[in-house]
């Protein structure tokens, strides 16, 4: 039985509000991305870290992890285990087809200032609810800031041949609609993605894509690009290897009461040699 994956999360409390330090990267990381045969399990690491894929500063909170099967339904997470820098589990392929593992998150932000002190919600831990808004956020507050954001993190594993029934939008949110399958990924070939914002291309949206092993070379190599009207943004690999992805965006076609739209995709794909 399917059930409704996409109510919203808590915001700003996602991986325990570390996403919102620059610095550190939050990350899900999958040990493989193809597979086949029958009766296979997949492991997970996962963090928040200074260096990409280096578990070196916090666990991070990640208990809202989801389980898109290829059929649809929801799978579980087995043998979560969260230790002080990173968190692990595990995920059974019981099916053939492509899996989506993400968490993601969308609501208001308002920032304002009150008896000379700087207040937000949701504050850390809270929910964003239209009912909590009303009641915490005064209309005229002094420098009142509201923000429509959406937060989506997601990686990808497929057992057998690739399927595409976990990569259909919902139209919430920044998202990834993969023209290039994200397991068919090879160092010689360009890949193309599309992004949209709320269900449309989201023109303008910032890529920036780095190869693991940052510790072990003296510049990132960092990819970058900008996605243009359709929303796509086409890559040509640094090499083989696990690669971090985050997209922004940015515009002023907020729904009210918010009059600024922000987003932001982060996935973990693996590149294989040509």
């Amino acid at each position: 039985m399917k059930k409704n994956l996409f109510k919203p999360l808590v915001m700003g409390a996602l991986l325990v509000g570390t996403l919102s330090v620059e610095a550190h990267r939050a990350w899900v990381v999958p040990q493989e991305t193809q597979l086949a045969g029958e009766g296979r399990w997949v492991a997970f690491d996962a963090a928040v870290s200074n260096d990409i894929f280096v578990a070196n500063h916090a666990a991070g909170r990640f208990d809202d992890l989801v389980v898109l099967k290829p059929d649809g339904n929801t799978g579980k997470i087995d043998n979560l285990h969260k230790g002080k820098n990173r968190t692990v589990f595990d995920v059974e392929l019981d099916k053939e087809g492509t899996y989506k593992i993400f968490v993601a998150s969308t609501g208001l932000r308002a920032m304002w200032e009150e008896d000379g002190k700087r207040r937000m919600y949701p504050g850390r831990g809270e929910q964003y609810t239209a009912e909590g808004f009303a009641e915490n956020v005064p209309a005229k507050a002094d420098k009142l800031s509201v923000i429509q954001a959406s937060r989506r993190m997601e990686t990808f594993v497929t057992l057998g041949a690739t399927t595409d029934g976990t990569l259909k939008p919902t139209g919430e949110g920044l998202e990834m609609v993969p023209v290039t399958h994200p397991n068919d990924l090879y160092a010689g070939e360009k890949a193309t993605f599309r992004f949209l914002i709320d269900g449309k291309p989201a023109k303008g949206a910032e890529l920036t894509a780095i190869r693991e092993g940052t510790r072990y070379r003296n510049s990132q190599d960092e990819i970058t690009a900008v996605a243009d009207k359709k929303g796509d943004v086409s890559i040509s690999w640094n090499g083989a290897g696990r690669y971090f992805v985050e997209v922004e965006y940015q515009d002023d076609k907020a729904r009210k009461p918010a009059t600024e739209r922000r987003g932001t995709y982060i996935t973990v794909l693996e590149v294989l040699p040509d």
